[in-house]
C-alpha cells in the first residue's frame, strides 16, 4: 500500500474526506509524473471513484469517502506508482465520444486512431445523405478487433452499415463483444487468423476495410515506455524486424478479391515506415494517399484499386 503523504500519518485512512482523498493521490502520482500529468490522472481517478466531476467534488469536498471509495483509492494508488496505464487500473477509456471497457488482452485506443475514424466518417457521410451509397448494403470490415473502439464506433456514426471485425485472440474478442453490447451495437464478429489465407473464405465482399494492425517493429522496443511494454499486449504491437510489414501485404493482397471496385482500404502506419508501406499497395495495384496526424506525422493511408 502506498504510504500516507505527510499530514495524514496520524488519521485513518477511512476518514479521508474527498478533499483530503484528492490532495493524497495527487501527492503520491507526483513522485513519478509531472505536476500535469499528475493532476490529470487525480482527476480521472477521482472522477471515476464518485462519480462526480470536478465542478460537483468542490461542492462536497468536505464529504468523507465511503469504505469501499477508499479502499479502491488505495489499490489504484498502488498500481498506477507501479507506471500501470490508468485505463488499464480504471478498465476505461475514452474513444471517439464513447467510453470503452479495456483491459490486459487489448490496446488502449490512441488519438491517432480516433483520426482514422474519422476519415472514413468523413468520406462517407455525403455519400451515404446523398444517396450515392447505400447504407443498407454498405459492408465494413475491421481487422484486428482488439477493444472494439474501431467498428464499434464507425457502426455508431454510420448505423445502417453492416460491420464486421475479426481477431485472433479469443479474450480481445470478449472485450470487443462486451463493448458492443454496453454501447448497443450490433457487430458480426469472428475469430481468425487473418495472416492464414484460408480464413479468408469466411468473409464475403467489402465496401470498406480498416486496420491499425501491429507495425513497429521488435527494435522499437529499446526507446518505449515501460508502461506500454510491461503492459499492453507485445502481439497487437509489434512485428518481426525482418518483416515489418506483414500485415500490410496481407491486407493488400486480401483488398485485391474481398474489396469492391469503389472501395477503400483505410490502415494507420508506422510514420518512419510511410514510403515502404506506400509502396506495398501501389506495386499491388492500389492508389495510395497519404494522411498526416494531428501532429503532422505521417500517420494514415486510404488505398482504393486502380
Amino acid at each position: 500500500m502506498a504510504e500516507l503523504p505527510v499530514g495524514f500519518s496520524s488519521c485513518k485512512f477511512a476518514e479521508m474526506t474527498t478533499q483530503e482523498a484528492t490532495y493524497f493521490l495527487l501527492t503520491q502520482l507526483r513522485t513519478i509524473y509531472t505536476d500535469g500529468e499528475a493532476s490529470q490522472l487525480t482527476d480521472w481517478v477521482m472522477e471515476a471513484l464518485t462519480g462526480s466531476d470536478k465542478t460537483e467534488r468542490m461542492q462536497y469536498k468536505n464529504t468523507a469517502m465511503t469504505n469501499q471509495e477508499e479502499k479502491l483509492l488505495s489499490t489504484y494508488t498502488d498500481r498506477l506508482l507501479k507506471n500501470e496505464p490508468v485505463q488499464y487500473v480504471l478498465n476505461e477509456s475514452w474513444f471517439y465520444g464513447s467510453k470503452f471497457y479495456v483491459d490486459k488482452n487489448v490496446l488502449i485506443p490512441r488519438p491517432e486512431t480516433e483520426e482514422l475514424v474519422d476519415w472514413i466518417i468523413s468520406d462517407y457521410k455525403s455519400a451515404l445523405t446523398t444517396g450515392k451509397s447505400a447504407g443498407t448494403e454498405l459492408k465494413i470490415l475491421d481487422i484486428g478487433s482488439g477493444s472494439g473502439c474501431i467498428p464499434i464506433s464507425l457502426k455508431l456514426k454510420i448505423p445502417q452499415a453492416e460491420v464486421w471485425t475479426c481477431d485472433i485472440s479469443t479474450k480481445a474478442l470478449e472485450v470487443a463483444k462486451r463493448n458492443a453490447l454496453e454501447l448497443g451495437t450490433e457487430i458480426k464478429f469472428v475469430q481468425l487468423d487473418f495472416l492464414d489465407k484460408e480464413a479468408w473464405k469466411n468473409l464475403p465482399l467489402f465496401d470498406i476495410i480498416v486496420s491499425n494492425p501491429p507495425y513497429v517493429p521488435e527494435k522499437d522496443k529499446e526507446s518505449m515506455n515501460s508502461n506500454v511494454l510491461e503492459y499492453e499486449p507485445s502481439t497487437s504491437l509489434f512485428v518481426p524486424d525482418d518483416d515489418p510489414f506483414v500485415f500490410y501485404k496481407a491486407i493488400a493482397e486480401f483488398g485485391k478479391t474481398q474489396l469492391k471496385k469503389s472501395g477503400n482500404i483505410y490502415v494507420e502506419i508506422h510514420e518512419s515506415l510511410r514510403a515502404a508501406t506506400m509502396n506495398i499497395f501501389l506495386s499491388s495495384g492500389y492508389h495510395p494517399e497519404l494522411k498526416k496526424d494531428m501532429q503532422q506525422k505521417d500517420r494514415m493511408i486510404k488505398s482504393g484499386l486502380l
